[in-house]
């Protein structure tokens, strides 16, 4: 479960979770097994800072999506300041044994003629990057060798640590990470034991195109962990407000 202390107002209706970017909503999508998880959540909460949670519930797992706005708190001396950022979470809770598991996020399969799109990945990163006169817009998250490295971090299975040989060798493997036209992003997670879960990160960001430090770039690199901890309350700060005792 994502920030189970956190505090939370439940939504009396909910909408499909998307991101607003210069270029259209950035949608999200699961499909366990062959079985698309419906656009609307079954529940949905707002969160302290602006994030929304929205939950799916099925016999077979728990599916989590937090939307939030997302400092990526650059360096002023060394990027340009971006225009927006927003991050997304997405966790999956295996309740059963799930073969197969993809998650996506993808934007409007028609982009404006004038923009260019293309992948725009490296350093344990998959992103695709949207340009056109006025405006960058790079879209970034895990690929596969930091989907292994997410076990040692706590945010996916252990055994996923193993797979890494197979980041190399894709002759044998039936999970990765997919660009699909460069308007999204397709992870087709390993299989998931009861018990199991995986985090994957998703981060938009956009800033002037004659910007060319690339600031939307660096901007998509966070992990989950890095993430959910601006949404984790400060201990040190609870026990200073005299309201807490």
């Amino acid at each position: 479960m994502l920030l189970p202390a956190l505090p939370r107002i439940r939504l009396r209706s909910v909408d499909r979770p998307a991101v607003n970017t210069p270029f259209g909503p950035l949608t999200f999508a699961t499909t366990i097994g062959s079985t698309g998880l419906p656009q609307l959540p079954d529940e949905g909460f707002e969160l302290p800072g602006g994030g929304t949670l929205a939950r799916w519930n099925r016999p077979e797992a728990r599916v989590e999506l937090l939307l939030a706005p997302y400092d990526a708190d650059l360096d002023p001396e060394v990027w340009g300041p971006l225009t927006g950022c927003q991050a997304a979470v997405w966790r999956i809770d295996a309740l059963a044994p799930l073969g197969r598991v993809r998650f996506s996020a993808g934007l409007p399969v028609r982009l404006p003629e004038d923009a260019e799109a293309g992948w725009d990945g490296g350093q344990a990163l998959t992103a695709i990057t949207v340009e056109d006169r006025t405006t960058r817009l790079t879209v970034g998250g895990h690929d596969e060798e930091a989907i292994c490295g997410a076990a040692d971090a706590g945010e996916a299975p252990r055994g996923w640590a193993a797979l890494i040989d197979e980041v190399h060798d894709r002759s044998a493997s039936t999970w990765g990470v997919d660009v699909d036209h460069d308007h999204g992003i397709s992870w087709r997670l390993p299989p998931l034991e009861p018990g199991d879960h995986c985090e994957l990160p998703v981060i938009a960001a956009w800033a002037p195109v004659a910007d060319r430090t690339a600031n939307t770039w660096y901007a998509v690199m966070a992990s989950p962990t890095v993430l959910l901890r601006r949404f984790t309350p400060d201990p040190t700060k609870r026990h200073e407000d005299p309201d807490a005792h």
